[in-house]
């Protein structure tokens, strides 16, 4: 009899540890008490950068709206870059400055082409450089004087993949983004992904790299991947129970595996009262 309530023990222990999950597979950040005990200085000093097929949005502002005709060419997005299309015109009533607006496609070779101006290179820049270099050909050609330029993405972006609760196409809402922003708006991993082993694949300069990230560890801070970059993929792998969750033998097993625990804990119950009655 007291081989029989071990042996009922030991089932009833094992069935509950295996469907357990540690918690250093969940738990996010550990080692960050210790690490971030006191305040440590960012070290990436991240800025998203410009790269071939991106849309950008150039606005042009002056004091003086006659010079803004130079720039009424109309202008498109189209994977060539620098097509002509749509383009506006906005008023600051404050300032008394008119402005345009246009939509351009920078191109393979990391240009765009604008009216009056002809090519100019924008990839590897940031929006605020990028600005600063059309300003000064703005002026370099003695086309306006004092130009105001503005330049903003407009088609950042990131696609999640795999085991998150909501797999999607993320739009960057600024030029500084996380990893944690991204998964944030996925409604954050399943249950069923794996935290340690999360892939980001990324594009520069016509190669493809990949990162992996530890989302259970602090140093997913300092990682070259924490903060992401347009077109950026990432991949979250599903645990091994994911690829017999919906089968018919993983629905008898878990069943199964509940009833023996249950029988297992019973009988263990019963036997202690009977040892305990003689």
């Amino acid at each position: 009899m007291k081989k029989l309530s071990t042996l009922a023990l030991m089932a009833a222990t094992i069935l509950c540890l295996s469907s357990c999950v540690s918690s250093k597979k969940i738990v996010y950040f550990q080692g960050a008490d210790t690490i971030y005990a006191q305040a440590q200085e960012i070290l990436q000093k991240y800025e998203m950068r410009l790269k071939p097929a991106d849309q950008i949005l150039i606005k042009v502002t002056c004091d003086n709206p006659e010079l803004l005709e130079i720039f009424s060419l109309d202008v498109t997005m189209g994977a060539g870059g620098g097509g002509r299309g749509n383009s506006s015109y906005y008023s600051n009533s404050a300032t008394g400055t008119m402005g345009s607006a246009y939509g351009y496609t920078v191109d393979n070779d990391g240009f765009v082409d604008l009216p009056q101006l002809g090519k100019v290179k924008v990839s590897h820049l940031t929006v605020d450089e990028a600005a600063q270099v059309i300003e000064k050909a703005i002026q370099d050609k003695n086309l306006i004087k004092e130009p105001e330029v503005t330049v903003r993405l407009m088609n950042a972006r990131v696609s999640v993949l795999g085991a998150v609760k909501s797999p999607r196409v993320v739009s960057l809402t600024s030029e500084r983004n996380t990893i944690l922003d991204v998964l944030s708006n996925c409604s954050d991993l399943s249950d069923q992904g794996l935290r340690q082993n999360i892939r980001l694949f990324r594009e520069n300069d016509g190669k493809r790299e990949m990162y992996t990230l530890d989302l259970t560890s602090a140093d997913i801070f300092t990682s070259p991947a924490f903060y992401v970059q347009q077109n950026d993929v990432v991949y979250i792998e599903p645990n091994k129970s994911q690829n017999v969750k919906s089968s018919a033998f993983s629905t008898f097993l878990g069943v199964g595996g509940s009833v023996i625990s249950a029988l297992a804990s019973v009988t263990a119950l019963v036997i202690s009262i009977v040892n305990l009655a003689k």
